[in-house]
């Protein structure tokens, strides 16, 4: 490449190397493609491995484990003088991302994906202007898939300094432990963020503009989070917004009641502002080849990952729906699958999704409330981890797997499970719904003992009428 404008040309341009983009640009070079994989930031991964994922769950690991080691005493372990370098946490967790992010460089050269860093836009309905380090590189392609992501959204009143007033990115690159951290936002970012600190030591503030935690599961899963949370000594403020930042040492987030009511001042050291993501999608030309978005500026993509412009695609956060790595991963294989000729299409019957705060929540398939606003005859089973083995053993009892199904036929329409560790498992669950599983096939799957993934067969079992570790309904 040389100084100035220069031109390329190649099958087929990934813009983005988040988890759609890397994973697509690797499968279409496996199915044969040309490709050129796009990417303005200095690694590859995306916001997943560079600044959410991947090092939001370093940091909770490690801040479990201090935790921990503190409340040990009912087991018999007593360890004093525990102490937390911050700054030596965050160089591990970096150190985890930089493998990572070079891991997927390795898999992109070996695989044979070109790798342009800078900043793309379309200008024609072929053609891609990249603005690199040395200048402009335009790209003429036969297919584009559109992999750009999403960022944090700003909220009034509220912006960033990178001091004060903080995004997840920051709060991941710390080097000191707030005295006190407000966290403007009861989602799964600023809760697992929030919980981070807590353990670590800070004072904090969740606030939380809905009446409830965890609005979109049913009551009780909420109510297991709450709970865990003010065990934890987190404070929280539910049904308030956020409405001004007052300057001082520290600073007082002035909040007030959504229903109306006095304003509250909490103060803060540090302000987390996590309300929600928007699509990294304004800079990219879309309007200047016509590609639809919508009013929020995602773009719209058919089952095919198809946007309405012949050969150009989209994938991950920038079409919207669910914003997770998983769901990205997906897209790409069907994207790359569509532009390879495979009769392929993104229509898996659910999207599992994940919740690292403490307790964890994974959910898949139907809540139960969802079930019967579908008109479905729902019948449930809850087991309890307070009736686990494994669950006593580990300390952690908090929580419960709940089953969903259909009455009528037995077919299992969702899972929620909540406690520790039911990550883990809820790849499982999602497996039974996409097989079609009624509430007999896990039932009489053998599960291991001692485990936490044995409380999905409780509670099916539950749902059949046949509980042993639990009185039957």
């Amino acid at each position: 490449m040389v100084v100035g404008s220069a031109s390329r040309g190649c099958q087929v341009a990934v813009i983005g190397a988040g988890p759609g983009g890397y994973v697509a640009a690797i499968r279409l070079a496996q199915l044969g493609k040309d490709v050129i994989l796009v990417e303005r930031g200095p690694r590859l991964g995306g916001i997943c491995l560079n600044e959410g994922c991947i090092p939001s769950k370093a940091m909770i690991h490690a801040s479990d484990l201090a935790y921990d080691v503190r409340e040990g005493a009912s087991m018999g372990i007593s360890v004093s003088n525990v102490s937390v370098d911050l700054a030596q946490m965050v160089r591990w967790k970096n150190g985890i991302v930089t493998r990572l992010t070079g891991g997927i460089k390795f898999l992109c050269d070996k695989a044979g994906v070109e790798i342009v860093r800078g900043e793309a836009e379309l200008i024609e309905e072929r053609r891609l202007s990249v603005q690199t380090a040395d200048g402009q590189l335009l790209i003429d392609f036969e297919q584009a898939i559109v992999a750009t992501g999403s960022s944090p959204m700003e909220l009034p009143g509220f912006p960033w300094d990178g001091t004060r007033v903080i995004g997840s990115r920051e709060a991941l690159e710390l080097d000191q432990i707030p005295g006190r951290m407000v966290v403007i936002g009861g989602g799964y970012i600023g809760l697992e963020l929030g919980s981070v600190y807590r353990k670590l030591g800070s004072e904090v503030a969740v606030v939380e503009f809905l009446p409830r935690l965890a609005p979109a599961l049913d009551p009780e899963v909420g109510e297991a989070l709450t709970r865990r949370l003010e065990q934890l000594g987190v404070e929280l403020y539910l049904g308030h917004k956020a409405e001004a930042l007052e300057d001082g040492e520290p600073a007082q987030v002035v909040i007030s009641p959504v229903d109306g009511g006095e304003s509250v001042r909490v103060p803060a050291d540090v302000v987390l502002v996590s309300v929600g993501r928007v699509p990294n999608s304004s800079s990219l030309g879309l309007e200047t080849v016509g590609v639809d978005t919508d009013d929020k500026g995602f773009i719209q993509v058919n089952e095919k990952m198809q946007t309405n412009v012949p050969g150009i695609y989209a994938i991950g956060d920038v079409v919207g729906g669910a914003l997770l790595a998983h769901k990205a991963y997906q897209e790409a294989k069907v994207a790359a699958g569509v532009i390879c000729g495979e009769s392929v299409a993104f229509d898996n019957v659910s999207i599992p999704a994940v919740i690292y705060t403490d307790p964890e929540i994974a959910m898949t398939g139907l809540t139960e409330t969802a079930a019967r606003e579908r008109g479905h005859n729902v019948v449930t089973g809850t087991f309890s981890f307070k009736a686990s083995g494994r669950a006593m053993s580990l300390d952690s009892t908090e929580g419960f797997v709940k089953a969903i199904a259909d009455a009528d036929s037995g077919r299992i329409l969702g899972i929620v499970a909540v406690g520790r560790g039911v990550s883990e498992f809820i790849g499982e669950a999602t497996l039974a719904l996409e097989m079609g599983a009624f509430l007999e096939d896990v039932g009489l799957t053998i599960h291991p003992h001692p485990t936490m993934s044995e409380a999905l067969q409780e509670a099916v079992e539950a749902a059949l009428g046949k509980a042993i570790h639990q009185v039957n309904r």
